[in-house]
This record gives structure tokens, C-alpha cells and sequence, in this order.
């Protein structure tokens, strides 16, 4: 009886730390066990103001003001369904002279997807971007982080670079702008100690409503831009894309 409770006790150990192990590799950042993604290289004072899930007909002008009365370019990871329901808008955030990605279709997570929904998910959003911005997109990033290795291999297929990140905070709930500016700060800041770049993902959408209100997140990246501009350069990430490792550090 005790022989048989310990080897299930530690079977059930064992599956537990599969389990764990499998969760970090497909959501942790800086996880490269499922492949390494560019997060940001050794350039302290360097920022890059990234935005997820939109373009947000109600949110994603307000930010785009905000970027412009700094002189400042940001990358926006778009969803291709939001894209193809807001094509100038696309077309008015790369006028802006900022830089545009991949974020699939409909967010799925793709660390639970098949090979066929990851390559359909991606295409089918490549697709979409470069028929109205007249270019590829050349960055991915996978909704959550989500990740297994079948994701990278095929983002790299599609010509896409994928991309995670080194600073965030829980911005798509947190109401609080001042906040969310004062976690991403101080994550800056520590960054910094350690002579990395930043990579900051805030969100300008909502995979789950369209017009979704992100007047937190929009007035946080405000608030960081008043604070950091006349110390820091803002960046759009393929500043970063460079021969070698650096690219792909924490």
C-alpha cells in the first residue's frame, strides 16, 4: 500500500513538473526552450512602447496623438480581424511612422493550437496587413505569449520575426494609469541597472471587444512618455535587428 502510494505520489509529482515546465517554456518571456524571440539587446537608454490587440477605433487615435506630440514611434502588434475592420486607421498608424506586426487573427492560444490554425491564424493576418499597408509585416507576436516550438518555426517561415518582452504590467485590468506607469518605471529602471534596452508592452485593443475602453493603458503611455522623453530614445523594434544574440536578450 505505502509502495504504491509513493510511486503514485510521485508519478503525480513528475506530471506536475512536466506541467510547470511546459507552462514556463510556452508563457515566460524569457523562456528560449521553445525558441528564442527578440526581446531587447544591451542598449540602455533605448525604448520600445509596444501596443497588442488593436487598432481600437475609439483608442488607438488618442494614442497616436499622444505619440506625435512627443516625436515619438511606437510598433503595434495588430489582430487581423481588428485591422481588416479598421484599414485607415492601419494605414494612418503606419503614416505615422510607426511600425506594425503580426498578432494573429483572433488571438487564440497558439501553445494549445494545431500547425494548421498557427500558419492559417498568421497568414491569413499577413495577409490582410500588407494589402492595406502595400508591405509585409515583419514582426509576430504570439497572443499571452503562447508559444510551443511549432509557433516560432512557423512565424520564421512566413518571414516573421517573432517577438516577446522584458517589461509589463497588467495594464488590460488595471484602472489606475498612474500605476501602471509607476510598475513599468520602475521595471525601466531595473533594466537599465542591468544595461538592457526595454521592451514595454502596453495595449491599445481588446481581443474581446472591438472599441474596448483602454484609457488607462492610453493615458499610462502618456504618462511614460512625458517622463522618459528627454532621457531615453523611443525605438520601434527593428532599430533592434541586428546579426548575432544581442537581439533575442532579456
Amino acid at each position: 500500500m505505502e509502495t504504491g502510494l509513493c510511486a503514485g505520489l510521485s508519478a503525480a509529482g513528475a506530471a506536475g513538473l512536466a506541467a510547470g515546465g511546459f507552462a514556463y517554456a510556452s508563457l515566460w518571456p524569457a523562456s528560449r526552450l521553445f525558441g528564442a524571440g527578440l526581446v531587447a539587446p544591451a542598449r540602455p537608454g533605448e525604448l520600445a512602447l509596444t501596443f497588442d490587440d488593436g487598432p481600437n477605433p475609439a483608442w488607438t487615435p488618442r494614442l497616436l496623438d499622444l505619440l506625435a506630440a512627443a516625436g515619438a514611434r511606437a510598433t503595434f502588434f495588430m489582430m487581423g480581424s481588428r485591422a481588416a475592420a479598421e484599414p485607415e486607421l492601419v494605414r494612418r498608424v503606419v503614416a505615422g511612422g510607426n511600425l506594425i506586426g503580426n498578432h494573429t487573427w483572433s488571438h487564440p492560444n497558439l501553445s494549445r493550437s494545431s500547425a494548421k490554425r498557427i500558419r492559417e491564424e498568421l497568414k491569413r493576418t499577413q495577409e490582410t496587413l500588407e494589402e492595406i499597408t502595400g508591405a509585409p509585416a515583419r514582426f509576430f507576436r504570439p497572443p499571452f505569449g503562447a508559444r510551443r516550438p511549432a509557433v516560432f518555426r512557423i512565424a520564421r517561415e512566413l518571414g516573421l520575426e517573432p517577438v516577446l518582452w522584458n517589461a509589463m504590467t497588467s495594464d488590460w485590468r488595471q484602472r489606475s494609469a498612474e500605476r501602471i506607469a509607476e510598475r513599468i518605471a520602475g521595471q525601466i529602471e531595473r533594466l537599465e541597472r542591468r544595461g538592457r534596452a526595454a521592451n514595454i508592452v502596453l495595449h491599445d485593443g481588446n481581443h474581446l471587444e472591438r472599441s474596448g475602453d483602454r484609457e488607462p493603458s492610453v493615458t499610462a503611455a502618456g504618462l511614460l512618455l512625458k517622463r522618459f522623453r528627454e532621457t531615453h530614445r523611443f525605438v520601434t523594434l527593428d532599430a533592434w535587428m541586428v546579426d548575432g544574440d544581442e537581439r533575442r536578450g532579456g
